[in-house]
């Protein structure tokens, strides 16, 4: 990586057991849940808490559910399977983006209230360039959450996750945001503590901000 923000990051942790094109690896429809029922309501009262389920929201790497309690007032999914997104009856829109591929976010700037990432995190190779890209397209003082529990496709997440622990995956999610500098009022829960029984559930988030009140 060219990008000098990950200088602290040691060799191959953005590395993938498979290295194949993402495309090919979601062009199967995958119509499935990837947390358990308990997680999914958790990430529904996350997002109510945050104020999420209101106004234009982004859902980024989406599938055929968002998980939200109630939808916002608009919800545009954007992720890799056409048939996935075609499913999801929040959605008032879908794109179709490989963000490991590119991660830009094809939208104008401010474009959205806020934005939401669930359970697939831990898949992103570019992960600071996002997150600028959703610092752009989120409306200052927008918050962006992200979720996530301790199941993955171990093949596609990054080396840096597959070896690191429920505490380091917080700590990593919120380095991103620091490393980005376009975030503030960086903040982490645990929703669902683990040994609970069922999935744990996880939640780091920040509110966007102009660089200059970020540098201050």
């Amino acid at each position: 990586m060219t990008d000098d923000r990950y200088r602290e990051f040691p060799t191959g942790f953005f590395d993938r057991q498979d290295e194949g094109d993402d495309r090919a690896f979601y062009s199967m429809p995958r119509l499935v849940t990837h947390i358990d029922e308990r997680a999914i309501e958790a990430v529904g009262l996350v997002y109510e808490h945050l104020e999420l389920d209101r106004g234009r929201v982004i859902d980024l790497m989406s599938s055929w559910i968002s998980h939200f309690k109630s939808s916002p007032d608009t919800l545009v999914a954007l992720g890799m399977n056409r048939s996935e997104l075609a499913a999801n009856d929040m959605a008032d829109g879908a794109v179709i983006a490989d963000l490991n591929r590119a991660p830009v976010l094809p939208f104008a700037s401010s474009s959205f209230d806020g934005a939401v990432c669930c359970v697939s995190i831990d898949y992103l190779t570019n992960p600071i360039e996002l997150f600028d890209e959703v610092a752009r397209v989120v409306a200052d003082g927008g918050r962006f959450c992200c979720t996530f529990s301790n199941r993955c496709f171990p093949t596609k997440a990054i080396a840096g996750w597959l070896h690191g622990d429920d505490r380091s995956h917080i700590d990593l999610v919120a380095r991103y945001f620091d490393l980005s500098g376009r975030w503030r009022d960086v903040s982490a829960a645990v929703a669902i503590e683990p040994g609970r029984g069922g999935d744990p559930l996880y939640a780091v988030w920040a509110t966007a901000a102009n660089t200059d009140e970020v540098s201050r």
